[in-house]
């Protein structure tokens, strides 16, 4: 079965460095370059969504450009912190209790989406008060870019040849270079395309179409579910953390579906949430 599996792998793994750039001993890696290009492209798009008034309550966006290039700074370090310590504390908290330097060890498991979400939300809500800018609308608007984010950082995974899927037999399966000799779903791809394209385009329509925005919340509710709804779906094709494996002897149930369930009611509750605080305007 494993020797059809690998035949059957037609997608050979493109022969990529890791290391983007490489100048004497300094060496940028694809990762690195990812997170970049999340965080500029974002704060563009950011930028367009303030600077667009007919998109907001009242025709007048709450955020400025001001308050954006401030923020930068801000997202950075709730995702960074908090994505680390999402890791630890889902992931990895028996290896590190037993040898704590490995908590600065990132090369040791990295980073998780799930804690990075709590930190960046962390830094929107205070710094959100501490601007006097309305937290759903800031919500609203870092929502709306963070899967340009999500795209890059799984293109970035895949080009690590990490967090790759199950075994499979699909005409597209790929053999990664850290994961046995065997083709598997290039997992980091479909959430690429779920949790980055698609994610993108169906908060872009609610924007753009439908001024989601005036209804603060709608746009978050959406992102934090919709995310959540992507990564249980990609997960029954992605390969669990190695050192969790499948959780409760299921052999399927993973650590990431456990995580995302809540997102979902979370997000369903900002959106009724929004919509009934539109009500009365909207009877008005």
């Amino acid at each position: 079965m494993y020797e059809a599996l690998h035949l059957l792998a037609l997608i050979p793994f493109p022969d990529i460095d890791p290391v983007a750039i490489s100048i004497g001993p300094l060496a940028v890696h694809w990762y690195g370059l990812a997170y970049v290009a999340g965080i500029l492209l974002g704060w563009f798009y950011a930028r367009r969504l303030v600077g667009n008034s007919s998109l907001w309550t009242r025709d007048q966006s709450p955020i400025t450009y001001g308050h954006l290039d401030d923020f930068l700074v801000w997202v950075a370090a709730g995702v960074v912190l908090g994505g680390r310590t999402g890791y630890i504390l889902f992931y990895d908290l028996p290896a590190v209790l037993a040898n704590p330097i490995r908590a600065i060890e990132i090369w040791n498991g990295g980073m998780s989406f799930h804690g990075g979400f709590l930190g960046a939300i962390i830094a929107i809500i205070i710094f959100a008060r501490r601007n006097g800018i309305p937290v759903w609308s800031m919500l609203d608007t870092i929502a709306a870019v963070v899967p340009i984010g999500l795209f890059f950082g799984r293109i970035a995974n895949f080009i690590n040849a990490e967090l790759w899927g199950r075994l499979s037999a699909m005409p597209w399966a790929v053999v990664f270079p850290t994961g046995g000799p065997f083709a598997r779903h290039p997992s980091q791809l479909y959430e690429a395309g779920l949790e980055g394209l698609m994610l993108l385009t169906a908060l872009a329509v609610m924007i753009f179409r439908f001024r989601a925005l005036k209804r603060p919340g709608v746009v978050a509710g959406t992102f934090v579910a919709g995310y959540a709804l992507c990564r249980i779906f990609v997960e029954f094709f992605r390969e669990p953390d190695a050192q969790l494996g499948y959780l409760l002897g299921t052999g399927w149930l993973t650590m990431g579906m456990v995580l995302s369930l809540p997102m979902i009611a979370v997000g369903l509750w900002a959106i009724f949430r929004a919509r009934a605080a539109a009500l009365p305007a909207t009877e008005a």
